[in-house]
C-alpha cells in the first residue's frame, strides 16, 4: 500500500497490543519503510475504543487514548516470546498512574514554539474523548481543550463525529441524526480546532442517517455501512482542490448537497490558513463565546495567525496590529489596538479572521453556503 501512494494507515483495536510493542517493532519499522521509499511525511494514528468520556479508560492509563502517543522513558529487555512477554506485563504495571503531560498543542501567549518531540512516538490517535462529546459543539470543544496537555502533540489527533462503529454518546448505536444544521457545527469546529478532521463517508448527505451502525443480524443496505458509491455515479471535472467545473449524474447531486458545500468551503479555508492545519491554540486572548480561540503557526517564513469564533460572537485581544480578513464573510477589520470583535453571528455559522497585513486576501473563500455566510 505505502508503494501504491497510501500515506497514511488507521491502526484498529491499538489498545489490545501493549505500547512497547508498538515502539519497538512496528512505529519504526513501518516509517524507516516509508522514508526508503521517499515518504518522509507517512503518518500512523490509532483507535482506543475507550468507551469513556474521561481521558484516562477507567484510570487504566496504559489502555487509555493519550498513552499511546509517548516513546518509552525506561529499557526494557527484549528478545524471546518469554523476555517480551515478561517486559510487556512489567510495562503495563509500571505506567498505572503515568500521566505525562506537554504544551505542544498551546501557543506562549500568542507565540508559536517549535513542538518538543523529543518524546513522540509518531503515532497520533482517535480523539475518542472528543467523538464520544460530540453529542453537542460545547462538550466535545471542552473534551479537547482538556485532554490535550495528555498528548504529546495533540495537532495530531484525528477528530470524527460518528464512525463504522459508533456514533456519539447518546446516538453511539446509529450514524448521526441530528440534521444538517447540527452536521454544520461539528463540521465547523472540527476543520478549525487542533488536530485532523475526519469523516465518515457519505456524512457529507447524512447518507443512512439514523440507521444502525455496528448491526451484522441486517441486509448492510439497512445499516450504516450500506454501500455509498452509488451515490458517485456520474461524472465530475476537478479544477482544484474543493473546486470542480462540471458534474453530472448522482455525483451532481451529491455535490450540490448542502452539507457537501459547507465541507467544500471549510476544506477551502483551511487549505488556504497554514495555522488552521499546523497551529498551535490561544484561548485566554478571546472571549465572549466558549468555542472562540486563536491559532498560529510560524516556521520557515510563514506567519499565519487565525481568529476563530464557532456559533457565537466573540472579542480578541493582544493582537498584532494591521488587517484581518474574515474568509468566511470577506469582512475586513483593521486592528489598531490590538483588538478586534467579529460581531454577532448565528449558532452555525463560523469566523475566521485571518492577519493579513499583505493583502494576500482580497475577498471570502468559496462564497456563501447555507450556514457560512
Amino acid at each position: 500500500f505505502i508503494k501504491m501512494g497510501v500515506d497514511a494507515f488507521r491502526i484498529d483495536t491499538m489498545k489490545h497490543i501493549s505500547r512497547l510493542t508498538f515502539n519497538k517493532y512496528y512505529f519504526p519499522g513501518i516509517l524507516e519503510y516509508a522514508h526508503r521509499l521517499g515518504n518522509d511525511n507517512f503518518f500512523t494514528f490509532g483507535e482506543v475504543a475507550s468507551r469513556d468520556e474521561n481521558v484516562w479508560n477507567h484510570d487504566v492509563e496504559p489502555v487509555s487514548v493519550p498513552f499511546y502517543t509517548w516513546k518509552e522513558s525506561k529499557t526494557y529487555n527484549w528478545g524471546d516470546k518469554d523476555t517480551n512477554f515478561s517486559s510487556t506485563e512489567k510495562h503495563f504495571g509500571d505506567h498505572r498512574g503515568s500521566r505525562p503531560t506537554t504544551n505542544n498543542a498551546w501557543l506562549n501567549g500568542l507565540n508559536y514554539h517549535t513542538p518538543d518531540h523529543s518524546m513522540w512516538n509518531g503515532n497520533g490517535m482517535i480523539d475518542f474523548q472528543m467523538h464520544h462529546a460530540f453529542r453537542d459543539v460545547g462538550n466535545a470543544f471542552r473534551a479537547g481543550r482538556d485532554n490535550s496537555k495528555y498528548f504529546n502533540d495533540a495537532t495530531y489527533n484525528v477528530m470524527y463525529v460518528d464512525s463504522h462503529d459508533y456514533g456519539p454518546n447518546t446516538m453511539e448505536g446509529v450514524r448521526f441524526n441530528l440534521g444538517s444544521a447540527e452536521w454544520a457545527k461539528r463540521m465547523n469546529l472540527m476543520w478549525t480546532f487542533r488536530g485532523i478532521p475526519c469523516i465518515y463517508y457519505g456524512s457529507e448527505i447524512e447518507f443512512q442517517r439514523g440507521k444502525p451502525i455496528d448491526q451484522w443480524d441486517a441486509p448492510l443496505s439497512t445499516t450504516g455501512r450500506a454501500y455509498f458509491g452509488d451515490h458517485l455515479s456520474g461524472s465530475v471535472t476537478t479544477t482544484g482542490f474543493g473546486t470542480y467545473s462540471a458534474s453530472s449524474g448522482n455525483m451532481q447531486t451529491t455535490l450540490n448537497h448542502t452539507l457537501a458545500k459547507h465541507l467544500q468551503k471549510l476544506n477551502q479555508i483551511r487549505l488556504a490558513v497554514p495555522a488552521l492545519r499546523r497551529g498551535q491554540m490561544n484561548l485566554d486572548n478571546a472571549s465572549g463565546n466558549e468555542t472562540a480561540f486563536i491559532r498560529r503557526y510560524t516556521s520557515g517564513g510563514i506567519d499565519s495567525l487565525a481568529c476563530v469564533s464557532v456559533g457565537g460572537g466573540a472579542s480578541f485581544r493582544g493582537l498584532p496590529n494591521g488587517r484581518y480578513i474574515d474568509l468566511v464573510s470577506g469582512n475586513v477589520i483593521n486592528v489598531t489596538g490590538g483588538s478586534l470583535s467579529t460581531g454577532n453571528i448565528s449558532d452555525t455559522n463560523l469566523r475566521v479572521y485571518v492577519y493579513d497585513p499583505s493583502n494576500s486576501f482580497t475577498t471570502a473563500i468559496g462564497g456563501s453556503t447555507t450556514y457560512l455566510s
